[in-house]
């Protein structure tokens, strides 16, 4: 990497602490104007942000919002682009090696065994929704363990991306986790009807009823 590519806006935001779930998306990527198609309606300071993501030299004018808001405004732009990215092949490739190092962390389940988990979105609407974790064994999503990561919007990894890489990448998809954790007391499994209350607040009542 040249000491060009090191002083980058994309790389220094990807290496801030918090960022550690983006991949640096390639320039040439934002340079084409199809993959950035509406993208200005969703972001304020669009063309400025921009410039700043391109380490463009935007000048100086009464136009040029506060330094505070056009970063909020490039880290949004950013991401929305980045949810993009990550769709493409090269893309993919850039998440599945980070999938691979267990840079997103792993899957809180017990009977998942430490399966690495990737980053989703619930929604693909900026600001509707944090991060989650999905993980591929048992098909559920869970909260980054992380607080530095709580923080990051969920539309900037999209709801389609995990689907998206085990597509492209069926062999990297983990198999089902088989085992399920089954309540027991005193070693015997535990009947769903024990669950279930009666009218004076008791549970064995209805079942001792039954069985005479």
């Amino acid at each position: 990497m040249t000491d060009s590519e090191e002083g980058a806006w994309i790389h220094w935001f990807c290496k801030q602490r918090g960022n550690e779930f983006f991949c640096e998306v390639d320039e040439d990527y934002i340079h084409d104007k199809f993959n950035l198609n509406f993208l200005d309606s969703n972001v304020n300071n669009y063309r400025c942000a921009l410039e700043v993501i391109l380490d463009l030299n935007s000048g100086s004018g009464s136009d040029i919002p506060p330094e505070a808001e056009l970063e909020a405004s490039a880290e949004k732009l950013y991401g929305l682009i980045h949810a993009r990215f990550i769709l493409t092949n090269r893309g993919i490739e850039l998440m599945l090696d980070k999938f691979n190092k267990g840079v997103f962390g792993t899957c809180p389940r017990v009977f998942c065994q430490r399966q690495p988990v990737l980053p989703i979105g619930l929604s693909d609407n900026p600001g509707e929704e944090m991060v989650r974790l999905y993980c591929p064994k048992c098909n559920d999503v869970y909260v980054p363990k992380s607080a530095r990561h709580a923080n990051l919007d969920g539309a900037f990894f999209g709801t389609g991306f995990p689907h998206m890489m085990f597509m492209v990448n069926p062999d990297a998809r983990p198999k089902r986790a088989k085992q399920k954790f089954v309540p027991r007391l005193y070693g015997f499994k535990i009947h769903q009807l024990a669950y279930r209350p009666t009218a004076d607040g008791t549970i064995f009542k209805e079942q001792q009823q039954d069985s005479h």
